[in-house]
């Protein structure tokens, strides 16, 4: 393989800076950042655990009681699916809490259409999902309900809570309706935050389309290797390359980047090469989101099982 060298330096830098940003804005430090590009656009943390929806997903969906295998599935996959903070405040709000027992999908319909109705957005877009019409209904929170009716009643939960790696599971998950790829690949991974897996987040990784385009620009020549091997590249040589750039890595309170991240990175170090290298070309050519910042101060929660909860000091 051949790196871009100037691109492949950066995505070890973004991957420092975004994590000093990330400790800066816990500690409250001003500015957070001298980088222009860092302060005008909105970009994810280093640590996929540590955005904004995962803590919610991690400390209001998952970890928020006492829930057996069907529910923390089933509140899991509705929450992925949705992807928006605010959607599932709302619905527990109409329909109390999700669990197994409560799921039905005239009930469940009947509260996001009026969630519609009453906020104008329902899904997050931090990915794009399908919106096929596959069940043969015309509104995507329909065919999304419709999918995880049959998950259940067609007991095809039990496959996947039998899984017993995460490549397994991925391939379990990338058998249902409306799940492709990227879609199979960050389930597996919010699966493996609960209490349901405890597999190692390097055992499998996927590349999403983000990923592939920062990857084409962090090398010249992939040579035979393909983007799920170069991704595992990243994760094997991070020390050593955050020590040859002289970067000062603060990890996540001792976890070292894991495949997911060092994919997300690939993704990030795409936007960032948008506008730091713009004679670059993808078929993306700018920065949509602007950065702003959050009022809201986030006490963070890991998966305990990371052992990292002890360690944290804001």
């Amino acid at each position: 393989m051949i790196v871009r060298q100037e691109i492949f330096d950066t995505y070890w830098y973004l991957a420092a800076e975004r994590q000093h940003i990330f400790f800066n804005k816990i500690r409250g430090v001003t500015p957070l950042t001298t980088d222009p590009i860092f302060l005008t656009y909105k970009f994810c943390n280093t640590y996929r655990a540590s955005d904004r929806v995962s803590q919610f997903l991690i400390k209001k969906v998952i970890y928020s009681g006492n829930f057996d295998g069907k529910d923390l599935l089933l509140r899991i996959l509705l929450f992925r699916l949705l992807n928006k903070n605010e959607t599932w405040t709302a619905l527990e709000e109409k329909i109390g809490t999700v669990t197994f027992s409560n799921f039905d999908f005239g009930t469940y319909r009947k509260a996001l259409k009026a969630i519609k109705e009453e906020c104008g957005v329902l899904y997050g877009n931090a990915f794009i999902l399908c919106a096929n019409k596959v069940f043969g209904y015309e509104k995507k929170y329909e065919n999304h309900l419709a999918l995880l009716e049959k998950i259940f009643e067609e007991n095809i939960y039990i496959n996947i809570l039998a899984s017993k790696s995460l490549r397994e599971l991925f391939n379990n998950l990338k058998l249902l309706p409306l799940i492709g790829n990227f879609m199979a690949y960050q389930i597996a991974i919010d699966l493996n935050y609960s209490p349901l897996f405890d597999f190692d987040e390097d055992d499998f990784t996927m590349a999403g389309p983000g990923a592939i385009r920062g990857i084409n620009k962090c090398f010249k020549n992939k040579g035979a290797m393909s983007n799920e091997e170069i991704i595992m590249f990243m994760v094997e040589n991070q020390d050593k390359e955050f020590n040859r750039l002289g970067l000062d890595f603060r990890n996540l309170w001792g976890r070292k980047l894991k495949a997911i991240d060092a994919q997300g990175l690939f993704c990030e170090t795409d936007k960032y090469a948008r506008v730091r290298f713009p004679e670059l070309k993808s078929n993306r050519v700018s920065i949509k989101t602007k950065y702003q910042p959050q009022s809201l101060r986030i006490d963070y929660f890991y998966p305990p099982k990371w052992g990292v909860n002890e360690k944290i000091r804001l």
